[in-house]
């Protein structure tokens, strides 16, 4: 017997993904609807690998100008300038604000260079039918879902500049094409995140072929 239990699918049984209720799955056929919610169910997310590798390669695309365009332009009295994410953390580190250079380079940068990579990760070890520590991996998901919110907090702290900025009439801040490429970047991996689906972790692990 599985010490890690028995897959719900591997007796008939499907999750509605909205209500959650889990109900016997419809006679010879690949989709239903949910007796709770009337929403329909599969037993897997469909194509659900092939959706997220499409969002993802697509972040993994943006990530790039996101970095190097700038996401902000100032212009004042003192001149015109340009910055990128990276050059804000150079600028933060180098006066004197290190817990915010910080913050924003773990937030902007390597958030969301963890959360490609280990989607990568998380497709690659499902098409290749995975068994090596499923449960490691499931927790690894959870986390990727948990923080993608956090990847925004670069966009929030530019958005709070420009407003403080405009108010004391100081310059002029507008958004740079980098911010438009790094907004991108963090709303697809978010759609990544949730078009994948953390069941098909488990399914080699009992030999079971679904959606």
């Amino acid at each position: 017997m599985n010490p890690r239990g028995v897959a719900a699918a591997s007796v008939g049984l499907w999750a509605c993904n909205l209500c959650k209720l889990v109900s016997k799955s419809p006679l010879q056929a690949s989709m239903g609807h949910c007796p709770r919610c009337g929403a329909r169910i599969h037993a897997r997310k469909p194509h659900a690998v092939v959706r997220t590798w499409a969002l993802l390669i697509t972040a993994a695309v943006l990530y790039v100008p996101a970095n190097v365009l700038p996401v902000m332009e100032t212009s004042s009295l003192f001149g015109f300038q340009k910055d990128t994410i990276l050059s804000g953390v150079v600028y933060l580190w180098t006066s004197g604000s290190q817990p915010l250079s910080l913050l924003v380079f773990i937030a902007s940068i390597a958030v969301p260079l963890l959360k490609l990579t280990s989607l990568a990760f998380l497709l690659a070890s499902v098409q290749f039918r995975s068994v090596w520590r499923p449960d490691q991996r499931v927790r690894l998901y959870r986390t990727v879902e948990f923080i993608g919110r956090w990847s925004m907090l670069d966009i929030y702290v530019g958005a709070i500049l420009v407003a403080l900025v405009h108010f004391q009439g100081l310059a002029t801040i507008v958004a740079g094409p980098g911010a438009t490429a790094f907004g991108a970047v963090v709303v697809l991996t978010m759609f990544a995140a949730m078009s994948f689906d953390p069941r098909l972790i488990w399914d080699p692990a009992g030999n079971i072929r679904v959606g």
